[in-house]
């Protein structure tokens, strides 16, 4: 699939494909998902609701069989007949085992597929194809101390060490407060999952037996609210009474957990969620979820489950000393939109996410009238030897971003180039310097 067709499908096809009257087999579930526990407790299976809803099932409910982290949802056409989906959470990598064995129809998963798994899965298609790969959600964690605690950022190494008992006192990190404690949510958590993946795993590093562990977010973040010496991290709407600090990644700015950055993944603890489809698979249903999940009324939904859409919308952004005079003027005169694109790892093809993103974004520059020399590509990269080299490509990821905006007939106001300046994350390792290859889309 070309990436103009994609974006004329996604535009165009979001609802026709799931508003169709699905096929309701005769015996056994319509269609069957297992992977993440982030996704598989409360997000799938709402988006499956809404999908029901969308078909015009009666009586939608939940059922919970006797296996921990599973559910059913059931609903009922007007003749009677039950309509189940069956989902499992049991971790990512249970989604790509279940589709290698058939018990699964498609699995969810908090992390991109690992090429183990591609080729144990090939049977089934290209699963890193666009059709295959859909982000439906970006998830973001909040590192919260007790409100009395001045400190006001840490940067992720500090955070491994710290977590890793390592670092033991406020004292330590040139604050006040002697020991400090370790609040952490339990191991079948996808919160926990999500930060020692994106913190401890990627240091080589343990969380610390002296961590006081919660299965329930509220509880967590209230203990910490109430420990002067407390240290813990949470799901964004779970902050409460708590302080969440801002955190850096190698030389990138302190960024708090606010959604707009979550949303562009700059914040350093934000990660995409997502669904992967068999491309030979002949069941509607997959197909139809995932439309719906990239739908404005799916990512309604996804807000709603407390993750950060990627619906597109206008920011404001306050210039600042540390920005490029360039960068400061247009963010005086301009508004940046929630949407990164970023790049395949090597290459300057836009990753799938970046395809996706691409739909949204045209749809919301045609919806606001800003088709006529109203928009301003920015690109960044990692850091090279050659810093003129850094900035040539920088601004050809802009160029690849801007031809594919032309084809749609976008006319463009500017297109521009920073190199490696501003990183949102460290170039020392392969998943930073990723990051750091980008293009925001600013309008006037």
């Amino acid at each position: 699939m070309t990436l103009r067709v994609l974006c004329v499908f996604l535009l165009s096809g979001w609802l026709s494909v799931s508003a169709a009257a699905l096929p309701i087999p005769e015996n056994g579930p319509a269609l069957r998902i297992q992977g993440s526990n982030t996704i598989g407790a409360e997000l799938g299976p709402a988006l499956v609701e809404g999908l029901l809803q969308e078909q015009g099932l009666l009586k939608i409910h939940r059922e919970t069989p006797d296996t921990a982290n599973e559910q059913r949802l059931v609903g009922q056409t007007a003749q009677g007949q039950r309509v189940i989906i069956e989902v499992a959470a049991h971790g990512s990598s249970t989604g790509f085992t279940a589709l290698k064995n058939a018990s699964a129809d498609l699995a969810a998963s908090s992390r991109e597929i690992k090429d183990s798994e591609l080729l144990a899965l090939q049977a089934l298609g290209d699963l890193k194809s666009p059709a295959a790969e859909q982000v439906i959600a970006i998830d973001g964690l909040a590192i919260i101390l007790n409100p009395a605690n001045p400190l006001q950022q840490l940067d992720t190494e500090q955070l491994a060490r710290i977590f890793a008992g390592e670092v033991k006192t406020w004292e330590d990190l040139g604050g006040r407060g002697g020991a400090i404690h370790l609040y952490a949510r339990d191991d079948q958590s996808g919160t926990y999952d999500t930060f020692k993946e994106l913190v401890l795993s990627r240091r080589g590093k343990s969380l610390s037996s002296t961590a006081k562990r919660f299965e329930s977010s509220e509880q967590l973040s209230d203990a910490v609210s109430a420990d002067p010496q407390g240290i813990g991290f949470i799901g964004l709407p779970y902050v409460r009474q708590a302080n969440a600090v801002a955190i850096a990644d190698g030389a990138s700015q302190a960024m708090l957990p606010l959604n707009s950055l979550i949303a562009t993944e700059d914040y350093p603890l934000s990660r995409r969620l997502f669904f992967y489809l068999p491309p030979d698979s002949r069941n509607p249903w997959v197909q139809a979820l995932a439309a719906f999940a990239q739908s404005p009324q799916g990512q309604a939904i996804v807000a709603a489950s407390g993750f950060v859409s990627q619906t597109v919308q206008a920011m404001s952004v306050a210039p600042n000393a540390l920005m490029p005079e360039g960068y400061q003027s247009l963010s005086r005169h301009a508004q940046r939109l929630t949407v990164n694109f970023r790049f395949a790892e090597g290459s300057a093809s836009l990753d799938n996410k970046a395809r996706q993103d691409l739909a949204r974004v045209l749809d919301y520059i045609k919806r606001n009238g800003k088709t006529e020399r109203a928009v301003t590509l920015v690109g960044f990269g990692d850091l090279k030897d050659d810093p003129a080299r850094a900035d040539l490509l920088s601004k050809l990821r802009a160029m690849a971003v801007r031809r594919e905006l032309v084809k749609n007939g976008v006319v463009m106001r500017e297109v521009r180039g920073f190199g490696a300046l501003m990183p949102v994350a460290t170039n020392s390792a392969d998943e930073g310097r990723i990051k750091n290859r980008r293009v925001e889309v600013w309008v006037y």
